[in-house]
């Protein structure tokens, strides 16, 4: 008599699902002659979580959950002595792809990197990508040359007399506790300086004059930058090096009554309240159903 009834839960507004995607770092230069390495660029940051993304913008839109194979790539971070770090990224076939770019490479001679936070150089500064990170910084002379920091998600590096660090990383609580990513390396020691501290947010430091082999690699699955390389001179031994740019992350919330269960590539899965987070510190997919 009053036909059939209607299902209010099909007209409810479709579900979300809030994101951190965090390439890898990049990767730093070894010193050369009196000049340390410079500290390469952290991975670009991009987040729908809380009120900031990176390089100093507002929060994204979360992503509006669809039936379907959400395909999750981590980047690797780059190799020592100056590569650029690799892309992490979401895809599906609804959505546009979120991409973040690989952290830019530092340079003892030349120029840094561009990347999604920008590597340090000796001529001229690498710069982030907007709305992921910021760029790093050129070397500057005073008495002998000392290296610069690379750009992090939340700050620029350094390159001031005895204040040569990374720039910051972004706090992000997606997981349920405030966590700091994407810090851009540290230069490597110069004379009578000491080295740059990594960003908070896994960006290595820069090498000890002292300790050659001490390795200066961005924090892995943080997207931190590489912190440089000391200088050689003769009759102190060791090989310099620069370090390697850490590995991304990419971290996915939803409600748990949304979540569908279905995941490949072994993905941490927690749960924070009334939320589910898969944490990806490798490729895979979260299928949606």
């Amino acid at each position: 008599m009053f036909g059939q009834a209607i299902n209010f839960g099909s007209l409810a507004a479709g579900a979300l699902m809030e994101f951190l995607v965090v390439a890898g770092g990049g990767g730093a230069a070894a010193g050369a002659g009196t000049r340390g390495g410079g500290g390469a660029g952290a991975g670009g940051l991009r987040t729908s979580y809380g009120t900031s993304s990176g390089g100093g913008c507002a929060n994204e839109a979360d992503i509006k959950l669809t039936a379907g194979t959400y395909t999750i790539t981590v980047g690797t971070g780059g190799a020592v002595n100056g590569n650029n770090g690799n892309n992490s990224s979401i895809a599906h076939s609804d959505i546009t792809t979120i991409t973040s770019i690989g952290g830019g490479k530092s340079s003892v001679t030349g120029s840094g990197s561009t990347g999604g936070s920008g590597g340090a150089g000796y001529q001229t500064v690498g710069q982030g990508t907007s709305c992921q990170g910021y760029a790093g910084r050129t070397y500057i002379y005073n008495s002998s040359y000392w290296a610069a920091g690379g750009g992090g998600a939340g700050g620029q590096g350094s390159s001031s007399v005895g204040n040569h660090g990374g720039g910051v990383g972004l706090e992000v609580g997606i997981t349920g506790t405030n966590t700091f990513y994407a810090g851009g390396g540290g230069a490597g020691q110069m004379n009578w300086t000491s080295r740059g501290s990594g960003g908070n947010g896994g960006g290595g430091d820069g090498q000890d004059l002292n300790f050659y082999t001490t390795q200066c690699d961005g924090d892995a699955n943080t997207g931190g930058g590489g912190g440089g390389g000391t200088y050689t001179t003769s009759g102190v031994p060791g090989t310099t090096r620069g370090g390697q740019g850490g590995s991304g992350i990419v971290i996915l919330r939803l409600k748990t009554s949304d979540y569908s269960g279905s995941t490949t590539g072994s993905p941490t899965v927690t749960t924070d309240g009334d939320y589910t987070v898969l944490k990806y510190t490798g490729s895979g997919t979260y299928v949606h159903s």
